[in-house]
């Protein structure tokens, strides 16, 4: 089984790292010096890259990582992806066997016209379709397209661990929550504390290094925020970092178990 390991980069992306003994993956490297970075502080060796759709923050570092690691670059059939080699749409089947592991392509139109998903070994990569409350914005979908690919996406079984390629937890709360959860602290226009659905990373800057876990509250002895709402549910619960002092990263679960409505999820006008 492989680890999946978050590389932030620019702002709010997230660059995943999928990582078996010395070999890695990289789903949707925006940018390649953050990944050469890693794979040599940790001596890993890239053996291919998997890109959901065409945006420059998701397929901007492809070259230069091939240029040092000749490696297959897998995207979607119907977009430009620089350096594809393996054009893939819905339905196919990846063999990555340096991880052991085999991952189905979901076509999620919606974001884009030829946005793919990857799930295998009980992890999706989906890129922009989906995020923690709330899903990409519609650049060339339509909102037919991005609902077909939602409910593609919550039909998986509810143990699918979700990572999701922005960070926009924080942004997606503050526009959506106050609207249908009042708060019970008076220091945060956020919902109550307790189980929630993703992992509430703190805002960071380009210099800042990863975001770390923490209560969006504030709070130093509770679990962060719960998202109203809520259509997928979290592994875990998580304490605020001030009290846990871990810089754990968690994933978003989704599936049918918990709340197949998706009503629940709006349409989120400031994801990119």
């Amino acid at each position: 089984m492989f680890e999946v390991v978050p590389v932030p980069a620019f702002e709010d992306n997230y660059i995943w790292l999928l990582v078996r003994g010395s070999h890695a993956v990289a789903v949707d490297p925006g940018d390649a010096q953050p990944v050469f970075a890693h794979l040599a502080q940790h001596a890993l060796t890239l053996t291919a890259i998997l890109c959901t759709h065409h945006h420059g923050d998701h397929v901007g570092g492809n070259r230069a990582l091939i240029a040092r690691f000749p490696v297959p670059v897998y995207g979607p059939a119907a977009e430009p992806i620089p350096a594809l080699t393996h054009p893939v749409q819905d339905g196919d089947t990846i063999a990555l066997p340096e991880l052991d592991a085999r991952f189905e392509v979901i076509g999620v139109p919606g974001h884009t016209a030829g946005h793919v998903a990857y799930y295998g070994a009980g992890c999706l990569f989906c890129g922009d379709t989906l995020f923690a409350c709330g899903c990409g914005r519609l650049f060339e979908g339509t909102p037919a397209q991005m609902h077909a690919s939602l409910a593609r996406l919550a039909a998986l079984p509810d143990d699918t661990a979700v990572y999701c390629a922005h960070e926009y937890t924080l942004a997606s709360r503050r526009r959506w929550s106050p609207r249908t959860v009042p708060c019970s602290n008076a220091r945060s226009t956020l919902a109550p504390c307790g189980p929630h659905i993703a992992p509430p990373f703190l805002p960071r800057s380009r210099s800042s290094g990863p975001p770390i876990p923490s209560c969006a509250a504030g709070c130093p002895t509770s679990s962060p925020p719960r998202a109203a709402g809520r259509a997928f549910r979290s592994p875990t619960r998580w304490q605020c970092s001030r009290r846990s002092g871990n810089g754990r990263t968690a994933s978003t679960k989704a599936g049918p178990g918990r709340q197949r409505r998706l009503t629940a999820l709006r349409f989120n006008e400031e994801s990119c």
